[in-house]
């Protein structure tokens, strides 16, 4: 377990879906879009250390410490995610996906690294999404525990598209010892450091 004691200030949020996961950008096309700035007044020199896309949602820590975001951006941290897919996924979806899978990776093809995948066997205790999923007049849905070490971009979905699940919601629960718990969306919590 690593510990972190430094004059650097450290927050855990819970990101909303459809927000950024940056603090403000120049791009003209971006400037209508949320950023996790609207959500506490951040330092200015804050970054959010492993991103989640827009339509992700959960855990993600904030630091001004790059030495500490280089360090669990490094596959020595397992990162947790639940993500509810299309579909009631089967055995060998879910055997595939712990083997490594080929996605797509800024332009070229990627095998994902082996990983744990677990079927969840009662509904997780996540706060409803803002934006509403689809329902169940449109066939079922499952969830399932993904813990990977590695974190390519929309990493999660484009593994369980490439089994035929797609996924309609994923949210990170965990990043090493740190759980989302009962955090509520949008919610930030200010630590003296990262018990990782």
């Amino acid at each position: 377990m690593e510990k972190f004691n430094s004059p650097h200030r450290h927050f855990i949020i819970y990101k909303p879906y459809g927000y950024l996961s940056q603090f403000y950008s120049n791009a003209k096309k971006e400037q209508k879009k949320n950023f996790l700035g609207l959500l506490f007044d951040f330092p200015s020199n804050t970054m959010a250390i492993g991103r989640l896309d827009e339509k992700s949602e959960g855990l993600l820590l904030i630091t001004t410490d790059g030495k500490m975001s280089d360090f669990i951006n490094s596959q020595k941290v397992d990162k947790e995610y639940y993500a509810q897919v299309n579909g009631d996924i089967n055995e060998e979806a879910i055997r595939k996906l712990e083997e490594g899978v080929e996605i797509g990776f800024e332009g070229k093809k990627y095998i994902t690294n082996p990983c744990k995948v677990n079927k969840l066997k009662e509904l997780p205790d996540l706060p409803q999404r803002q934006k509403k999923i689809r329902d169940s007049r449109h066939g079922p849905t499952s969830w399932i525990s993904v813990i990977l070490n590695e974190g390519k971009f929309r990493q999660v979905r484009k593994m369980t598209s490439a089994v035929g699940f797609p996924t309609l919601r994923l949210v990170r629960v965990r990043v090493g010892d740190i759980q989302l718990d009962s955090m509520d969306i949008g919610e930030v919590i200010e630590v003296d450091n990262f018990n990782l």
